[in-house]
């Protein structure tokens, strides 16, 4: 009878854990699948262009001449579950500064191949031929890459390696996938519920991506980035609170500077391009890729 009732509490074991490991599963693909939407159209002398990702991913953008056909330029990689909607009007301000600038829709975004999202990874094949389409576009002028969310991973973390930008304005980019799932999970569960859901998540990476959580973390990433760096958070941003924020620009090696936005969530901060956005960021491209 002992053996018996062992035996039950074993399968039931079981059976539980198989359910829970495949909700994770499905919960993981919901959060990652990627989605098209519509970019609105953006008036001359701004050019629809199309690019291609190592891997062959067929990229969407638009292009903005600078003042001059050499001028320095800047990429704009937006968040998920965006698009060059996003980015497009912080663009219109840096090219009203005379800067020449290409948005692009990553993967799985906008009008690009849709693909599962990978939080930087495939991205960063996405951001490495943007960024090289634009700097061969500019006549080799500098290069800086504004990042917002997984914009900013993607610019740090790629498959292949960090985009070479001249600088770096990285706006509510996480630390690492396991805050960055935790933070999200906590915003709608209990800090225990939180505790549990992460790893469950986290570890999803082995199989979906082929790295472990560690590989997908813009902190230990930027530690290698000898480059300028700007470093932008929402002061009421519970997706990356500020403490990670200050982490992240901690960890930068070299000239830095950090703007913690009072008030502002993830999303706001996300989406911020108004007067004092551009005059901060317009400021750092001045002393960083120089005046067009």
């Amino acid at each position: 009878m002992l053996g018996r009732r062992f035996s039950l509490a074993i399968g039931a074991a079981a059976l539980l854990l198989f359910l829970v490991l495949t909700a994770s599963w499905f919960l993981a693909s919901k959060i990652a699948a990627g989605h098209a939407s519509a970019v609105a159209p953006v008036p001359p002398p701004a050019e629809q262009v199309q690019l291609a990702a190592r891997d062959g991913v067929s990229l969407a953008g638009t292009y903005w001449p600078g003042r001059r056909p050499d001028a320095p330029a800047v990429l704009l990689l937006h968040g998920v579950g965006a698009s060059r909607n996003q980015t497009a009007p912080m663009a219109e301000a840096l090219v009203a500064q005379g800067y020449a600038a290409l948005a692009i829709d990553l993967r799985g975004h906008g009008a690009s191949t849709i693909t599962d999202h990978s939080y930087g990874l495939d991205e960063g094949l996405d951001a490495r031929a943007a960024f090289g389409w634009l700097k061969a576009r500019q006549h080799g002028a500098k290069v800086a890459v504004i990042g917002v969310s997984l914009g900013g991973a993607a610019a740090l973390i790629g498959r292949d390696g960090m985009v070479p930008a001249d600088a770096l304005v990285l706006v509510a980019v996480f630390p690492d996938i396991r805050h960055a799932i935790y933070n999200r999970m906590a915003a709608v569960l209990t800090a225990a519920g939180a505790t549990l859901a992460e790893p469950l998540l986290s570890f999803q990476a082995l199989p979906r991506y082929g790295v472990w959580p560690g590989r997908i973390a813009p902190i230990a990433a930027i530690r290698d980035y000898s480059g300028p760096v700007f470093v932008i958070g929402g002061a009421a941003d519970r997706y990356t609170p500020p403490a990670e924020t200050r982490a992240l620009h901690r960890a930068a090696p070299n000239r830095k500077a950090l703007w913690l936005v009072p008030g502002l969530s993830h999303g706001e901060v996300s989406n911020l391009h108004d007067a004092e956005w551009a005059r901060r960021i317009g400021g750092f491209l001045r002393e960083t890729i120089g005046t067009p």
